[in-house]
C-alpha cells in the first residue's frame, strides 16, 4: 500500500524524494505528491503516476531545498484528486504531513478541530492529523515539532507511518509509526526514510527499523528515538538484507516476469542449509528452541491472506498428511473478530511475505493474546511479524516486487513443506519415508527450470482465449488451493474474471456457468484423486468448455480428452503445487500482456496491505 519516502542532508531532496518515489510504485498507488523545505514550504501534487509529478515539478522550478518528504497514495478515505493526494497541511503553522495507514476516529477529531476554526480541504482523514499537530504545536509553551506529533498521535485510534516537516523547523524531520511499516535510513550526513528497503537502498544499507509508537527526531546531526511520552529509547542500526541489483529489472520486461523466472534459484536459497538428505531431517534454526512445544501441539492454524492463504491451505493439507497434526487455514482478517478458540498446545503460524500484512499482523497479536505459540513463515527480514512472533522461517527468496506474488508463494510453500517433514520425522515418520521426501524437495528447482522452457507454448496456449471473460480453475487435494491461486493471479493482472474451486465443487452449482467454449483450467497431475480428476474433465467438455490440463510428463491419457496439455514433471504429490503453479503463473503474466495491461501495477492493487 502507499509508500513514504523524506530526506534530510545536505543534497538537494527533490531527485533523492523522486528516485525514492519510483522504487516504491511497485506497492500501488493512483496519486503522488512531494514538500520540500527551503525557507517556505513548496508543495506539489497530481494524480496518476509519479512520472507525471515529475513533468509538474519540472514546469514549476523551485523545489531546492535539502529536507522534504514524499508520498504515493492509494485512496482509502476521498476519491482519487489532487486534492486528497499527500504531503497533506495544516493551516496555521507550515506543517507539512505523509501518511500510510488509517485514523479510525477522524470524523470526531475533525468536528473538533473545526470546532477550533480550521478549515479542511480534503476528505482524507490524514489532513486531520496534520490539523491536530498544528493545533497543538506551541513553540512559544516549548512544544516543539516532535512533542506536538507526540500528543497528536495520543489522540489516534487506528494505524499510521507518518513523515512530518515544518517551515518554523527547519532543520528537522520527524517520523512515527504504529501498525505499517517505516524505516530510517543512517547514510553519511544524511537520512533517508522509507516506508520500505527499496526507497533508501540506493543510498545506504544501514537503518533503523521502528516499533509501534516509536518517534524519531532527525536532525542533520543525528537522531533520537522516543516513544509517545517522550521517553528515550535505544535504536539499533541494522544492515539491510538487500542488494540494490536484486530489485533492479535487468533483461527482463516485467518484475513479474523476472520474479517467475527466478523460482529455481529462489527455492534453492530457500532449502539451502536446511535438508539433511543423509539423516532424513529437516534444519530450522529458527524453530529448533521450540521443537519440543511443536512436536507435542495439538492443533495448527496457519493465518493469512490473498496469495499467502493459499500456501497456508497446501500447509493444511501437508502439516495433516505428514506431520498427522490437525490444521486448518483461516482468513487472518477473520480470525480476529471470531472469538477463537485457541485451547492448550495451539500453534498459530502467520503466512506473509512482507511481514507487514495488517489482517495478518492483527489474527498473531490476538494468537499470542490468547497464550498459543506463535511461528511466522515471511520473506522479510525484521519485518513487524517477523519480530512478534516467538519463533518462525524466512523464505530468503529475495525482493518480490510484482503486485502478483510469484517467488514468495513458492517459497512459502516450500517453508511449510520444511516445516511439515520437520514435525513428521519428530514424530511418526520413519527416516527412509523422510529422506525420499526431502530428495524430492531438493529437485524442485531444476523441475521448475525444465516447466519455464515451456515460455512459448504456454503463451501460445493462453492467446487462444485471453478475449475470453469468464474461467474456471479446478484442482482436487493438495492442488485444489493451487487452483484458486491461479484464479487469483489471472484476475490480479489480467482483470479476467476466474473462479478456482475443488473439482468436485463444480458439480454443486457453478456448472451451470459453463458455456461453449469457456477456458477451464484442470490441475490433472497423477495422483490420488486422478481418475476422480478424469471425470471432472468429461463433464465439463460435455457442456462445451475447453479444457487447459495441467498434467504430468508422460500422461498418454489427458492429451485425448483436454483441448490443450501443459505438461510438468512429476514429483511427490504433497509437493506438487510448486511445480503445477509455474503455468499458472506463466498463464496469468501472458494473459495480461497479450491484453495490453500494466502487469507490476495492476489497477487498484498495493503489494503490502497494511490497512484493514
Amino acid at each position: 500500500m502507499c509508500g513514504i519516502v523524506a530526506y534530510i542532508g545536505t543534497k538537494p531532496a527533490k531527485p533523492i524524494l523522486l528516485e525514492g518515489l519510483k522504487r516504491l510504485e511497485y506497492r500501488g498507488y493512483d496519486s503522488a505528491g512531494v514538500a520540500v523545505l527551503d525557507g517556505d514550504l513548496s508543495v506539489a501534487r497530481a494524480v496518476g503516476r509519479v512520472s507525471v509529478l515529475e513533468d509538474k515539478l519540472q514546469q514549476a522550478g523551485g523545489f531546492g531545498g535539502t529536507l522534504g518528504i514524499a508520498h504515493t497514495r492509494w485512496a482509502t478515505h476521498g476519491s482519487v484528486t489532487e486534492q486528497n493526494a499527500h504531503p497533506h497541511r495544516d493551516d496555521r503553522s507550515g506543517i507539512a504531513l505523509v501518511h500510510n495507514g488509517t485514523i479510525e476516529n477522524y470524523a470526531s477529531l475533525r468536528k473538533y478541530l473545526e470546532g477550533k476554526g480550521h478549515t479542511f480541504h480534503s476528505e482524507t482523514d490524514t489532513e486531520v492529523l496534520a490539523m491536530l499537530i498544528g493545533e497543538l504545536f506551541d513553540p512559544e509553551r516549548g512544544i516543539d515539532l516532535e512533542k506536538a506529533v507526540q500528543a497528536a498521535l495520543k489522540e489516534i485510534s487506528g494505524a499510521y507511518a507518518i513523515a512530518v516537516i515544518c517551515e518554523q523547523e527547519p532543520d528537522t524531520l520527524v517520523v512515527a509509526r504504529k501498525g505499517s511499516p517505516l524505516i530510517v535510513g543512517v547514510g553519511n550526513g544524511e537520512y533517508i526514510v522509507g516506508s520500505d528497503a527499496a526507497a533508501i537502498i540506493a543510498h545506504t544499507a544501514q537503518a533503523i527499523t521502528l516499533d509501534d509508537y516509536n518517534v524519531v527526531k532527525v536532525t542533520r546531526d543525528g537522531f533520537r528515538t522516543s516513544n509517545l511520552d517522550n521517553v528515550s529509547l535505544d535504536a539499533k542500526i541494522q544492515q539491510l538484507e538487500i542488494d540494490l541489483e536484486e530489485i533492479e529489472l535487468g533483461t527482463y520486461s516485467h518484475y513479474m516476469q523476472k520474479e517467475i523466472f527466478e523460482q529455481p534459484a529462489s527455492i534453492r536459497n530457500t532449502l539451502r542449509g536446511r535438508l539433511d538428505l543423509s539423516e532424513g531431517r529437516v534444519v530450522l534454526g529458527g524453530v529448533s528452541n521450540f521443537a519440543k512445544e511443536l512436536i507435542k501441539s495439538r492443533r495448527i492454524i496457519l493465518a493469512a491472506q490473498g496469495t499467502a492463504l493459499h500456501a497456508g491451505m497446501i500447509g493444511e493439507y501437508m502439516i495433516e498428511e505428514l506431520a498427522k497434526i490437525p490444521a486448518e487455514c483461516e482468513f487472518a482478517s477473520e480470525f480476529r473478530y471470531r472469538n477463537p478458540i485457541i485451547e492448550e498446545g495451539t500453534v498459530v503460524v502467520a503466512v506473509s511475505q512482507s511481514g507487514e500484512t495488517i489482517d495478518t499482523l492483527y489474527a498473531l497479536q490476538e494468537a499470542k493474546d490468547r497464550g498459543a505459540l506463535t511461528l511466522g513463515v515471511v520473506n522479510v527480514v525484521g519485518s513487524t511479524i517477523a519480530r512478534e512472533t516467538d519463533a518462525g522461517v524466512y523464505l530468503r527468496v529475495g525482493p518480490e516486487i510484482g503486485v502478483a506474488s510469484t517467488k514468495a508463494f513458492t517459497g512459502q510453500v516450500a517453508v511449510l513443506a520444511m516445516l511439515s517433514l520437520f514435525l513428521a520425522r519428530r514424530r511418526f515418520m520413519s527416516p527412509d519415508a523422510s529422506t525420499r521426501l526431502l530428495k524430492e524437495l531438493n529437485l524442485i528447482p531444476e523441475k521448475i527450470e525444465q516447466i519455464l522452457t515451456q515460455d512459448a507454448t504456454i503463451k501460445a496456449i493462453t492467446q487462444k482465449y485471453i478475449n475470453r471473460e469468464n474461467w474456471l480453475f479446478l484442482g482436487r487435494g493438495v492442488n485444489y488451493p493451487t487452483a484458486m491461486e491461479g484464479a487469483l493471479k489471472l484476475k490480479e493482472i489480467s482483470y479476467i474474471h476466474a473462479e478456482g474451486m475443488p473439482a468436485a465443487e463444480m458439480k454443486h452449482g457453478p456448472i451451470a456457468l459453463i458455456t461453449d467454449g469457456m477456458p477451464v483450467v484442470v490441475i490433472a497431475n497423477r495422483g490420488a484423486q486422478y481418475e476422480k480428476v478424469l471425470s471432472n474433465i468429461e463433464e465439463v467438455r460435455s457442456r462445451g468448455g475447453h479444457v487447459i490440463a495441467i498434467a504430468n510428463e508422460g500422461d498418454d491419457r489427458i492429451g485425448s480428452i483436454a483441448e490443450d496439455v501443459i505438461y510438468v514433471p512429476e514429483t511427490a504429490e504433497p509437493l506438487s503445487p510448486m511445480l503445477t503453479v509455474i503455468p499458472l503463473q506463466m498463464m496469468a503474466y501472458h494473459a495480461a500482456v497479450l491484453r495490453g495491461h500494466d502487469v507490476d501495477k495492476p489497477r487498484n492493487l498495493a503489494k503490502s496491505v497494511t490497512v484493514e
